[in-house]
């Protein structure tokens, strides 16, 4: 641990202390200089002049030296006193309210020694003054909400995680001691058993690529930056999910304009191939979508609107959030709640804004702005 030096409140008490000394000691040596100066000037008597004092004649000019210098010691000695006394006096008041005023410096000293996730809620609150140190609580404070606010969400991620990726675990699990306990299943019975294992399998597979994908994200940014068409990025994710498209009656009409980016070829094709498939399988069968694509000098825009589900507005920023489906919970029976949280990270990862919108009627319409020139 590096050896720290002397504390605030000592530093600030010193210097107060030799400011006050160095005052004190410049008026000092003026007043010495003062008397001197007073004294010689005063009207002298001619030489060889005597003057009685307590009966005793005494030259004029030696007593005149003398009692310019017994002036001065006196100045010398009773501001010497003065000035020891103010010198102390300055250096108890400066580090009495030093103390004071660094007493919430203190506090929120020992609030982050003290910091741990279980500590998380407490907060300083200072009240007094609005002056420097209550601005520093108030800003340890707001850190303090922020830390927490990620700490809260991290816990129901890795909650909700652990529930999804226990979900077809158990699922396999099941399936296979109860049809390996039947001492009569037969081969449609086997085969019954692999399809639902094949499926909780790929069902896991997913999930786990969709966090890999959003850690990479969230954690590392962008590892490849190269112009993009953003049109033949979304022509490759509508490959991906038209079958889907076709099998739900679900049409879909693209308006397209030159949509110049700049990013990641692979991220940028998720994020469309993620809004395209939440359009397709968040949809209400014999639905539309419609794809706009759109670029001008600084920003290209793709917008995907879709029929769906009636979509409250006040909840449509839940959608982003992990394991959220449609509105509702991870209980829902497709996906993997990931998608629009991979396109919120991917797209900040690309320096650019996704926004989403309720469509009265039902349905929702998302819409990503992306740079379409380097930055």
């Amino acid at each position: 641990m590096r050896r720290r030096g002397p504390g605030l409140r000592v530093r600030l008490t010193l210097l107060a202390a030799g400011l006050v000394a160095f005052v004190s000691g410049l008026l000092l040596v003026l007043g010495w200089m003062l008397v001197g100066q007073v004294v010689a000037s005063s009207p002298r008597f001619p030489d060889g002049s005597t003057v009685r004092v307590d009966g005793v004649d005494v030259d004029a000019g030696v007593l005149a030296d003398t009692l310019g210098q017994q002036a001065r010691d006196a100045v010398l000695r009773s501001g010497s006193i003065a000035f020891l006394c103010v010198v102390t006096a300055a250096a108890l008041l400066a580090w009495t309210i030093t103390g004071r005023v660094l007493r919430p410096v203190h506090d929120v000293t020992d609030a982050a020694r003290k910091l741990s996730v279980e500590s998380l809620g407490e907060r300083l609150r200072l009240a007094g003054p609005r002056d420097e140190v209550a601005e520093l609580a108030d800003t340890f404070d707001e850190m303090l909400d922020r830390l927490q606010a990620a700490f809260d969400s991290q816990r129901r991620f890795v909650a909700n995680a652990s529930h999804e990726l226990r979900t077809p675990l158990s699922v396999i699990r099941t399936e296979l001691e109860v049809t390996l306990s039947d001492p009569d299943a037969d081969e449609a019975e086997l085969r019954r058993m692999a399809s639902v294992v094949r499926a909780a399998t790929e069902r896991a597979e997913q999930l786990v690529s969709a966090l890999l994908l959003l850690a990479r994200t969230e954690g590392l940014g962008l590892a490849v930056r190269e112009p993009v068409d953003l049109n033949a990025v979304v022509e490759s994710a509508w490959k991906a999910v038209r079958v889907e498209a076709e099998q739900r009656q679900v049409r879909a009409t693209f308006v397209t304009a030159p949509a110049p980016a700049v990013g990641d070829p692979a991220l940028l094709e998720r994020i469309a191939g993620n809004l395209l498939e939440n359009a397709v399988r968040h949809n209400l069968p014999g639905g539309w979508i419609e794809v706009r694509t759109e670029g001008g000098p600084d920003w290209t825009s793709l917008r995907v609107s879709s029929s769906g589900q009636l979509i409250a507005p006040d909840r449509v920023d839940e959608l982003f959030e992990p394991f959220r489906r449609g509105g509702a919970d991870r209980t829902a029976r497709t996906g993997t709640g990931l998608g629009l949280s991979i396109v919120r990270a991917a797209v900040a990862a690309h320096e650019g804004r996704v926004h989403a919108a309720a469509i009265p009627g039902g349905g929702l319409s998302v819409g990503v702005l992306l740079p379409s020139a380097p930055r």
